[in-house]
């Protein structure tokens, strides 16, 4: 089996032990966390460590911590030339200190805090310095998921401006729809079918194809009351941007 030690104990952290926990290719030795209490429902306790002194031997160790503290995290790893891996999708394979092996390990993927998430269906991105730990990363990365990537640096950056967009920016829109219902009085959840007719659609058409409504349509009218009953101006911004940026969007076709 593959000995892996995680180096953080914060959403991504608690999803791959709970993925890796599950896997017969990969043994969890330790889960290194400031306050062990955080994972202490996880793991054993004599398996939990707070002192990067008394970091067990093992074939990977993969640091789950915010991108800022990545480059702070690995300076602190007493020992040298071991695999040290990171999971952030913007963070460069530099960030890592340069007295072990590097590497990424990237699921692509939105983590909440207590929901359970099938890793078969999330892409894994990896990338690594040496060849032979590549063969190491694809083990661990095959072990829970059936969607494994080689991914480079710039790869993974262009990947991680897209999922922005894709989730943390259309989620912010369904915020905006939200308070507009409730500031009407109107039910979110009516809005539920679309947003789901919406999201499946993307699975058998491209974006382009998919894409409906009055700034595909150039239908001027429906746009001048849209933006006539919005009364924020950040929405009244920010519908101006989007009908602009879709119409723009057509006559590149």
């Amino acid at each position: 089996m593959i000995k892996v030690t995680l180096i953080g104990s914060g959403n991504v952290a608690q999803h791959l032990f709970s993925a890796f926990n599950k896997s017969t290719a990969v043994e969890i030795v330790q889960v290194f966390s400031r306050r062990k209490e955080t994972v202490s429902n996880l793991i054993p306790f004599d398996k939990i460590t707070d002192s990067f002194e008394d970091l067990a031997e093992a074939d990977a160790y993969i640091i789950a911590v915010s991108d800022d503290a990545i480059a702070e995290v690995s300076a602190q790893l007493s020992f040298k030339n071991r695999l040290v891996v990171h999971t952030s999708g913007s963070a460069s394979m530099e960030n890592l200190n340069d007295d072990n092996r590097k590497g990424v390990f990237y699921p692509l993927q939105t983590f909440t805090k207590g929901k359970e998430v099938d890793f078969k269906s999330i892409p894994i991105c990896i990338e690594s310095q040496f060849s032979e730990d590549y063969n190491v990363l694809k083990r661990i990365a095959d072990s829970i998921s059936d969607k494994v990537f080689t991914i480079n640096s710039g790869q993974r950056r262009a990947l991680h401006v897209a999922a922005v967009f894709v989730n943390n920016f259309t989620n912010h829109l369904y915020k905006i729809g939200s308070d507009i219902c409730q500031e009407h009085q109107v039910p979110f959840e009516i809005l539920q079918p679309l947003i789901r007719e919406t999201a499946a659609k993307i699975l058998s058409l491209s974006p382009n194809e998919a894409q409906t409504g009055p700034a595909k349509r150039n239908d001027q009218t429906t746009i001048e009351a849209h933006l006539d009953f919005l009364s924020d101006e950040n929405h009244k911004n920010i519908y101006k941007l989007l009908t602009q940026s879709i119409q723009d969007n057509g006559t590149k076709l």
